[in-house]
C-alpha cells in the first residue's frame, strides 16, 4: 500500500512540474505584456500597475499593420487545413480501403516526405512559387505549408480509415453509393476525431511557420504574424520593445490554447486511433 501511495504522490509531483514548466512561460509573457517603461525590468512577476498600452500600440503602429498580419495568418492557416483535410480524406480512402500494388510503399513515401528539413526544399520551392506567380503573396504560402501538413494528415487518416468496419462500405455499395458518397455520408461522420486532431495540428504548423513566410513574402502587408513579431522594433536600434513583443505573443497564442482546450478529447482519441487493435 505504501509503495502505491508513494507512486501516486510521485506521479502528481511529476505532473505538477510539467504543468509549471509548460505554463510559466505563458504567464511570464502575459505579465510582461502588461508592463511598460521601467516596470519591464522589475523582478516581480505580476506588475504593480496593469496597462494595456502594449496591446493598443500593436494596432496603431503604421509601420507594422499587426491586425492585417493576423488576418493573413488566419486566411493561410484555414486554407491549409481545408485543403489538407480534403486531400487527406480522399487519399486515405484510396490508401486505406483499396488494395493495389505498392500501397505500403506509397504510404511510406508519403510519410518520408515530412522528414525533409525546410532548408532542403527551400531553393526548389522558391523557384516553384515564383514560377506560379505567388511570390510576395500571403496566399502563396499555402502550397509550401501543405508539404509538411499533408503527409501527417494522410498517415493519421489512413490509419483511422483502415479501422472502419468493412460491412458499412459493403452495405453502402449495395445501396448504389459511389466512392465519393461513401466517403461523405458513411465515413466522414466516423472520422471526426481524426479530422479534428490532424486539422488542429495542421493549423498550428501553418500558424507558427516562420522560415517560408520570411523567405517568400517581402511585402509588409502580406506578412504573417510570426514574421511580424520578429520585425517589431523599438525607437532606436538599442531599444528592444519587450512589452510589444510579449503582447503580440500572447495574442497569437490565445487562439491556439482555445482550440486545444475546446477539442482536447477528440484530439486524444484521434491521435490514439490505430494504436491498439482489438
Amino acid at each position: 500500500m505504501k509503495s502505491a501511495w508513494y507512486g501516486r504522490v510521485a506521479l502528481y509531483l511529476a505532473a505538477a512540474v510539467v504543468v509549471v514548466i509548460s505554463v510559466f512561460p505563458f504567464i511570464y509573457a502575459v505579465s510582461t505584456s502588461l508592463k511598460t517603461g521601467s516596470a519591464l525590468f522589475e523582478s516581480t512577476l505580476w506588475p504593480n500597475t496593469v496597462t494595456l498600452d502594449n496591446y493598443i500600440s500593436l494596432f496603431t503602429l503604421a509601420e507594422q499593420p499587426f491586425g492585417r498580419h493576423i488576418l493573413n495568418s488566419i486566411m493561410v492557416s484555414v486554407l491549409v487545413v481545408s485543403l489538407s483535410l480534403f486531400i487527406g480524406v480522399t487519399a486515405s480512402y484510396a490508401l486505406g480501403r483499396i488494395n493495389f500494388k505498392g500501397r505500403g510503399l506509397l504510404l511510406t513515401a508519403v510519410l518520408a516526405v515530412s522528414m525533409f528539413p525546410q532548408v532542403a526544399v527551400l531553393a526548389g520551392m522558391f523557384e516553384l512559387i515564383r514560377f506560379l506567380g505567388l511570390y510576395n503573396k500571403a496566399i502563396g504560402l499555402v502550397l509550401p505549408y501543405m508539404i509538411f501538413t499533408l503527409p501527417f494528415t494522410v498517415w493519421v487518416l489512413t490509419t483511422f480509415m483502415k479501422q472502419l468496419p468493412k460491412e458499412l462500405e459493403e452495405a453502402a455499395i449495395m445501396d448504389g453509393c459511389g466512392p465519393w458518397r461513401i466517403i461523405k455520408d458513411v465515413f466522414m461522420p466516423l472520422l471526426w476525431p481524426a479530422l479534428v486532431s490532424t486539422g488542429l495540428l495542421a493549423f498550428i504548423a501553418a500558424w507558427n511557420e516562420f522560415l517560408f513566410a520570411l523567405t517568400f513574402v517581402l511585402d509588409n502587408n502580406e506578412r504573417t504574424v510570426p514574421v511580424s513579431i520578429s520585425l517589431i522594433s523599438g525607437a532606436s536600434k538599442y531599444d528592444i520593445p519587450w512589452g510589444n513583443i510579449m503582447a503580440a505573443s500572447v495574442l497569437v497564442t490565445i487562439p491556439l490554447l482555445g482550440l486545444v482546450l475546446a477539442f482536447q478529447k477528440k484530439i486524444v482519441s484521434g491521435l490514439t486511433a490505430g494504436a491498439v487493435k482489438g
